[in-house]
């Protein structure tokens, strides 16, 4: 029997993304910073991404909205443009927007994995609905229909004899990053700071920790210190008796002077 490795693993930070999200340049800043950390990617499919995440299965998601907001802490990032692949020669490609009214007639694929929130269906429906957008993709390249997606997917998707055109009317998809609220770590903190395009010197990026109180200066009690500084500004020897010599009254001193002066005349 192996003896277990008494060495900890090291800490690993497990970032979730749906299929059109790009979180290469957030994860070369997380390496560039936290390099003892490793990085995780994990590409799941826009409707099991909300699942991994109230699993545990990532710490935090870059997800398409909407999330449930009773579980889930969001930021949204971006919005993205909505627009509908056809093939390169179909009419829709000779122009540089269109409207749902454009392909009103036309067979509109529906995934089962469909990233926009349709209140009503554009087009004409197909038999089935096709399970991925992948395969969307590949039906129209096959003349079957029309697909509207996302610009960010009609690019991972891109095919040589495909193309695509923005739609101003359909619904749009945003990108936001995800994380179950109950479950906010320093590591969910740092990559929010990272996203949120913080300095590697903020203080933002991780919760506030409770400083320890600082105790009272205590106040100086050396009197006689001031005492004698106060003496030495009114002037050198001040209060002083002269050395050698107890201290004269005033009187004194001056007969004294004016003895030596008589003496000097003599």
């Amino acid at each position: 029997m192996t003896a277990p490795d008494p060495t900890p693993s090291s800490p690993v930070f497990r970032l979730a993304y749906v299929p059109g999200a790009t979180p290469a340049k957030w994860a070369r800043i997380w390496t560039e910073r936290l390099p003892d950390i490793r990085l995780e990617l994990l590409q799941v499919p826009v409707t099991e991404a909300p699942g991994l995440l109230r699993d545990g299965g990532a710490d935090a998601g870059l997800v398409r909205l909407p999330v449930d907001r009773t579980v889930f802490s969001a930021i949204p990032l971006y919005t993205e443009t909505t627009v509908v692949m056809v093939p390169k020669d179909h009419v829709v490609a000779a122009v540089d927007e269109v409207s749902t009214e454009d392909f009103a007639d036309e067979i509109v694929l529906h995934p089962l994995d469909d990233a926009l929130g349709w209140d009503a269906l554009p087009g004409r429906p197909a038999i089935e609905r096709p399970a991925t957008t992948a395969d969307a993709v590949e039906l129209v390249a096959a003349g079957v229909g029309l697909l509207v997606v996302p610009q960010s997917l009609a690019r991972l998707h891109h095919r040589r004899d495909l193309t695509y055109r923005p739609v101003v009317d359909a619904p749009q998809s945003s990108v936001a990053l995800c994380w179950p609220e109950d479950a906010t770590t320093d590591l969910v903190d740092d990559f929010i700071g990272i996203v949120r395009g913080r300095t590697v010197n903020s203080t933002r990026g991780r919760r506030e920790e409770k400083k320890p109180e600082k105790k009272p200066e205590k106040k100086s009690t050396a009197r006689g210190t001031s005492r004698s500084g106060s003496g030495s500004a009114s002037g050198k020897g001040a209060g002083k008796p002269a050395r050698g010599r107890p201290a004269s009254s005033g009187g004194r001193g001056r007969g004294s002077g004016s003895g030596r002066g008589r003496k000097q005349g003599r």
